[in-house]
């Protein structure tokens, strides 16, 4: 059946293009000028002769052909073809020869191939009418399209899947959700092929799609995301319009209902229990409670509170942002002896509150908290409170201060003992009654010295001394009037010669360590060993001070340069106490102006300052007598530089260094002997050439023995030392005349000996007479070093003996 209706569709198909090509068909002559010539000629193609022209039709092909023959296609006809088969049809261009041939006699043109618009859409080829004979064209080639037909072969497709779309919950029927757009491959301006329709395969319960634009909607009002919250939507788009035979592609489309505040928190129980010790800290946490809310995201974000007046005072509730939970906290201390059970209301209720839905209910819950308060083993407690006592300085030792009281707060109420704590009163002022609590003093209390004490009481239970509690306990010594005043310093005063009656020589005050609750007041009066005093009065000011006037007419210095003037200072009690106080007095010079220039023992009062111009000139003066003495010991120096440097050579300095070494005295074999003797020997040897000396062997003697003989220094007369002689004289004369300078550290070496030395040169270079000659046994008494020196020249001399003999 289906080949059937295939074949039905074809047919209707080649029948709708034979419609077209009818309609199309088109005829034309192109004359160019009068007269008719023979086609294929040359000559009439070039001059002005009528040019026949092409009769042929307008081409369509089917797409997607699927006969056994070839697709007819058109045919091409010059109106110069007689039918006589002298003209040839060939084609050329896109496709020609492959996709499409032509009869050469007929022009008949053929599809050999199947063809898709959806690939290419036209073809474009030229036509040519040649002479068979000649291959000469007849006609001017012509150019001609091949449309592809185009017939529904391609189905609707969705390219921009997969699609996601959301929609709140609880909206409106008709809520726009998405879009979804379909593309169709076929030829839009032909027929309804390309033509999308849109409808909804599954999903329909609860969404729409607009057939046209492909926007879907909600189709119901009571979307719920609690009870589901995604739908999978199948969409279809069918080409044709939807008409029969249309094709149809399909896709899914995932629809997320998100969430809205429509849900209230709830507690899933309407009571709880928690427990806590009584001893717990402020700020202990309890337990946690939570409600529960189907909404998701920010719309189950909640704050919980206290209700009853009982839990606000007692608890508090804080929520946790990232639990969403209710952290219940002790606020205040708990007492299980007072309370043994606590009920707190606590209520939960939504941050954010969507206005839309609040006719579905109110949207808080509350719950029942019951707090039970465990009874634990407490420390004694301090009643009352108070923590200041007083006590009178005086006090005698072991009078009671005050008594603190203590209670064990538990149903057993032990006895309470009680003690102070040592470090808070190390010298033990103070002690307290182990029984009763009675605090007394424990040594002589003196205000004056500490006015408060700071002391630690301990309470604990008498058989449980780690139930300790601690109170802090401020002891105020009470003042009594102990201490008399005094002068606030040892005053001295000083009056002139020509003072007159009635002047003010000085003030007084006083200073009491005492504090009297009513406050200081002193009397001043001169003491009773000055009531016969005549030279100064005494005027008590009332307010804690007092002045000292002159009486008489000048003072006399020669006759009394000071006077002691006893002062009475008494003060008001209870009980009143007094002292003595002296004023120094001293007789002193003055200028008109009353100023004090001198008094008799030092002067009291410099009447006169150095002006600013006068310390200015006196710092100028310390100034140039130090330039002064900079340049003269700069000159010294300089001077002393200039000596040094009149010679040209210091011998201080040259000081000579050999870090040879022999090898010893059995070492022979360093040093050539002979170089060193020719120092000393050359006027020996010369004057050995002129007939030789005494100790001489002649021409023939040993040279042996010229090189072991020990000589002897003997100044020779050609040698001239008085230049050094003169260059030490006059060093030691610049040493001996500086006297500021430090003596250098010098090595002098001399090249020579002094010819008036006792002791005789032990050396063994140069010597003028023989080994024989000396006896050098006395060397072995010299020490161990010495008798090995002794043994080689007590040697050497064997030898020599052996020789002569």
């Amino acid at each position: 059946m289906a080949k059937g209706l295939q074949g039905f569709l074809w047919t209707m198909l080649l029948l709708f293009c034979a419609i077209q090509e009818l309609g199309s068909w088109a005829m034309h002559t192109a004359v160019e000028g009068p007269g008719l010539g023979e086609p294929g000629d040359p000559a009439l193609l070039s001059s002005g002769r009528v040019k026949r022209g092409w009769v042929w039709n307008q081409f369509f092909v089917v797409e997607e052909y699927t006969g056994t023959e070839p697709l007819y296609v058109g045919k091409i006809h010059s109106d110069s073809d007689e039918g006589d088969g002298s003209i040839k049809y060939t084609i050329s261009g896109e496709g020609a020869g492959t996709i499409f041939l032509i009869d050469e006699i007929t022009g008949d043109i053929h599809a050999t191939e199947r063809l898709d618009r959806e690939q290419k859409t036209f073809y474009t080829l030229r036509a040519q009418a040649r002479d068979r004979q000649t291959d000469q064209l007849l006609e001017p080639e012509s150019e001609f399209i091949i449309k592809v037909q185009d017939i529904n072969d391609s189905e609707p497709r969705f390219l921009e899947g997969p699609y996601i779309g959301s929609v709140a919950e609880l909206s409106p029927i008709g809520t726009s959700v998405m879009q979804v757009m379909a593309s169709d491959a076929d030829d839009p301006t032909y027929g309804s092929s390309a033509r999308v329709v849109y409808s909804v395969l599954e999903g329909e319960q609860h969404f729409t799609v607009d057939s046209k634009t492909g926007v879907i909607r909600t189709a119901v009002a009571d979307l719920d995301r609690e009870t589901q919250d995604r739908y999978e939507v199948v969409i279809r788009a069918t080409d044709m319009a939807g008409q029969l035979g249309g094709l149809s592609g399909s896709t899914t489309v995932t629809i997320v209902v998100t969430d809205v505040n429509d849900n209230p928190p709830r507690f899933p129980q309407k009571m709880y229990q928690f427990s806590i010790v009584e001893t717990a800290p402020v700020g202990t946490a309890i337990g946690r409670v939570k409600a529960e809310d189907s909404d998701v995201g920010e719309n189950t974000d909640m704050t919980y509170k206290v209700k009853d007046e009982e839990g606000v005072e007692m608890f508090k509730v804080t929520t946790d942002s990232n639990t969403q939970e209710a952290v219940i906290t002790v606020q205040k201390p708990l007492d299980y002896e007072s309370k043994k059970v606590h009920t707190v209301v606590v209520e939960a209720l939504n941050k954010f509150v969507d206005p839309r839905f609040v006719d579905l209910g109110t949207f808080r819950d509350q719950t029942i908290v019951r707090v039970s308060v465990l009874d634990v083993d407490e420390p004694p407690e301090f009643r009352p409170p108070s923590n200041l006592m007083e006590v009178q300085e005086d006090a005698h030792v072991g009078s009671v201060v005050g008594v603190v009281t203590a209670l064990d707060p538990d149903t057993a109420n032990h006895p309470v003992r009680y003690a102070i704590d040592r470090s808070t009163d190390a010298e033990r002022i103070f002690d307290i009654d182990a029984k009763t609590g009675a605090i007394v003093t424990g040594k002589v209390l003196d205000r004056e010295t500490a006015g408060w004490h700071n002391i630690t009481v301990l309470a604990m239970e008498a058989d449980n001394h780690s139930q300790v509690s601690r109170a802090s306990l401020r002891i105020r010594i009470l003042d009594v009037n102990d201490n008399p005043p005094e002068l606030a310093t040892p005053y001295e005063a000083a009056v002139c010669e020509d003072a007159k009656p009635g002047q003010l020589i000085q003030t007084i005050s006083v200073v009491d360590r005492d504090e009297p609750q009513s406050g200081h007041r002193f009397y001043f009066t001169l003491a009773p060993e000055a009531t016969n005093n005549h030279h100064f009065s005494l005027l008590d000011i009332q307010d804690n001070t007092a002045a000292v006037h002159t009486q008489r007419v000048g003072f006399n210095r020669q006759e009394q340069d000071v006077y002691l003037l006893p002062i009475l200072v008494v003060d008001s009690g209870p009980p009143a106490l007094s002292s003595t106080g002296t004023l120094t007095i001293r007789v002193c010079g003055c200028d008109s102006n009353g100023a004090i220039q001198s008094c008799n023992s030092t002067a009291y009062v410099v009447s006169a300052t150095l002006s600013p111009g006068a310390l200015i000139a006196l710092l100028v003066c310390v100034l140039i007598l130090v330039v002064l003495v900079l340049l003269i010991l700069t000159l010294k120096r300089h001077h002393k530089s200039h000596l040094t440097s009149e010679d040209d050579e210091d011998m201080r300095d040259n000081v000579i260094k050999y870090n040879d070494e022999g090898g010893g005295e059995q070492d022979t074999e360093a040093y050539d002997m002979s170089a060193l003797r020719s120092l000393y020997d050359f006027s020996e040897i010369k004057a050995g050439d002129g007939g030789g000396g005494p100790g001489e062997g002649g021409p023939g003697r040993n040279p042996a023995s010229e090189l072991h003989a020990l000589p002897q220094w003997v100044q020779s007369p050609d040698l001239d030392f008085s230049v050094f002689r003169d260059y030490i004289c006059r060093k030691v004369e610049q040493a001996d005349e500086d006297l500021s300078v430090p003596p250098y550290d010098s090595f002098q070496t001399y090249a020579f000996e002094g010819s008036d030395s006792p002791v005789p040169s032990l050396s063994s270079i140069n010597t003028w007479s023989s080994g024989s000659e000396q006896d050098f046994s006395y060397l072995g008494g010299w020490g161990p070093r010495f008798r090995q020196l002794a043994a080689l020249y007590a040697g050497r001399r064997g030898d020599e003996d052996s020789e002569e003999s």
